[in-house]
């Protein structure tokens, strides 16, 4: 692999320095994305890029749709509905394969940055009677510990700087434009509201800054027999 060469305007905030690996066909059930690997040289973390060119027309001159999703090994590979995380990638896997963009799936994000086995420490707080924000602070943790420079890195490299943001955190938005990534619209992800993270999301509503419309909640489906 050779190193990425990120350009950055005059006064952004440093990038993390990636090197990206071949670009390989990755099919999916949401359609077919062009992937790459990534590596963070100051951390080892690895990051993919999932990648598509669309299949339906968008506005001429429109940034192409971009969403950072950070790792959530329980809502994204288990279903959890605890989060609403593992939705939100089908959501934006969908939507970019329909309308072009890239995915930046970015690792070591669990938890928002506290890590798997905190994270379940932060539940079993939330299961006696803590909000999300409130586990962490017990906890003696951020709230939000993730940091973005890998991922403006990976955007720099692609020849992203300018996108749509595929987000509900304004935070993200923040963090790119330090890091001189134009984000000229930031684009909700809809999904469902449930019983079972209904406090969580009006947390992060309420708390957080999210721009969550948080609706009546989806009756969860049991398995079928």
């Amino acid at each position: 692999m050779s190193e990425a060469v990120v350009a950055r305007p005059e006064g952004a905030a440093p990038d993390a320095i990636v090197t990206g690996g071949p670009v390989v066909k990755l099919p999916t059930p949401f359609g077919s994305f062009q992937a790459q690997a990534w590596v963070d040289s100051a951390t080892g973390a690895e990051h993919l890029s999932l990648s598509a060119p669309g299949v339906e027309p968008v506005p001429s001159g429109a940034a192409p749709l971009v969403r950072l999703h950070s790792e959530c090994l329980t809502g994204d590979v288990f279903g959890s509905f605890r989060c609403d995380c593992g939705e939100q990638l089908d959501y934006a896997l969908e939507l970019i394969h329909r309308q072009g963009g890239t995915l930046v799936y970015l690792r070591g994000h669990e938890g928002r940055g506290i890590g798997l086995a905190n994270k379940m420490r932060a539940y079993s707080l939330q299961e006696a009677g803590a909000d999300t924000v409130e586990a962490n602070e017990q906890l003696g943790l951020p709230v939000d510990g993730r940091d973005y420079a890998a991922a403006a890195g990976i955007l720099h490299a692609l020849g992203l700087t300018s996108l749509r943001l595929l987000s509900n955190n304004p935070l993200k938005s923040a963090d790119l434009s330090r890091h001189g990534i134009n984000v000229t619209e930031i684009v909700p992800t809809h999904v469902p509201a449930r019983a079972e993270n209904l406090r969580y999301l009006e947390t992060k509503r309420d708390r957080m800054h999210h721009t969550l419309d948080v609706t009546t909640p989806t009756p969860t489906e049991g398995p079928t027999t």
